[in-house]
């Protein structure tokens, strides 16, 4: 049976620890499974190794505003700086919650006072609640590397899938492809069959890949919407030439609200074959935002994986936080989120923010 891996550890994990100990340190992540009920069909219908020169060649900091490629699109042109990665665009702080019993089934019905929340352990009032009806804004990442072309069906079944089960007419989503720099193939739309073809067309691709940066240029192009903010990232996981390190990255999808769940490809029992370092970074980056990992090796496996962040997306509350005492500082606040009137319910959510300075 498939199972969601959030990659939990008590601490977050260092930036080139992933690049340059992850073959030799496996870790002791411990997975947080989130099998979910099954659900039939999609929410609704859908709406009609790098060279070396290119590492030298890319901006010495920062995100390089993704290229364009589709009609229409289009894509930010400011590059991100060091003091916006801590900075929060308004006084409240979503925390998108995934609740389950024991057996593994959505809880969802919860109210508000049934949750605690704890900001570096102190207890904090929650603004309000809302339920997962509201739309949901999705980056879904695609991986376009040399590295993935053994890989190329799979992953494109993966993304479309994704696309026709979980896109509701409410929600809207925009394509990347991750290659030697980020590329926003196509942006944001509810077309489903527009983002389906768009998937479809992309052929075997050539160059190194550059997650980090197009995680990063997500982040940024989903940070003015004012909705669930949601990245999918389809992909082993490996990163070859990217600016940005793992914790710069990080701490942009913290600062951005961004959620993530990743659909790992690439995969095989073999250990030579495996990149356990791009298992890691994608169990941390969802672990820390609140999302999941899936690692389906078969067709069967991949289906059972989009109807579960199908429901996953189906049945999240969205609990606001305002932290209106709380230091201007930029330092990162850790949440503890649980169900204080039932105690055996767990909870999945983002582990924290960082605060605005100033």
């Amino acid at each position: 049976m498939l199972r969601a891996q959030s990659g939990r550890r008590s601490t977050p994990e260092p930036a080139e620890q992933g690049k340059k100990g992850a073959h030799q340190q496996q870790g002791n992540p411990t997975p947080t499974p989130t099998p979910m009920r099954r659900i039939e069909g999609p929410i609704a219908g859908p709406v009609s190794a790098a060279d070396s020169s290119l590492k030298e060649s890319k901006q010495d900091k920062g995100v390089r505003p993704p290229s364009v490629a589709g009609p229409g699109a289009r894509a930010s042109s400011d590059d991100v700086g060091d003091d916006e990665v801590v900075r929060i665009s308004s006084s409240l702080v979503p925390l998108p919650a995934s609740v389950v019993d024991a057996q593994g089934r959505a809880v969802a019905d919860l109210k508000v006072e049934d949750f605690e929340l704890k900001v570096d352990g102190e207890v904090k009032p929650i603004g309000d609640l809302s339920r997962a009806e509201t739309p949901v804004s999705i980056a879904l990442l695609f991986d376009n590397s040399s590295s993935l072309n053994a890989m190329r069906d799979f992953e494109r079944k993966a993304g479309i899938r994704f696309l026709q089960s979980v896109m509701r007419p409410v929600d809207r989503a925009a394509i990347y492809s991750i290659s030697t720099e980020p590329q926003l193939a196509y942006p944001m739309t509810s077309d489903v069959h527009a983002l389906v073809r768009t998937i479809e067309n992309f052929g075997k691709a050539e160059g190194a890949t550059a997650l980090f940066d197009t995680v990063a240029a997500a982040a940024e192009y989903l940070k003015p919407q004012r909705t669930r903010k949601v990245i999918l990232i389809v992909s082993d996981g490996t990163d070859t030439i990217s600016d940005l390190d793992f914790d710069t990255t990080m701490a942009r999808l913290l600062a951005d609200d961004c959620q993530v769940y990743a659909v790992q490809t690439g995969n095989s029992d073999s250990p030579n074959l495996h990149d356990l370092a791009g298992e890691r970074r994608l169990q941390e980056f969802s672990a820390q935002t609140g999302g999941a990992v899936y690692v389906p090796h078969t067709n069967t496996e991949l289906a059972d994986a989009f109807r579960q962040i199908a429901t996953d997306l189906s049945q999240q509350y969205v609990l606001s936080y305002y932290p209106s005492g709380d230091l201007r500082d930029g330092r990162f606040r850790a949440f503890t989120l649980q169900v204080k009137t039932r105690p055996n319910l767990r909870v999945r959510t983002r582990k924290g923010y960082y605060a605005p300075k100033g």
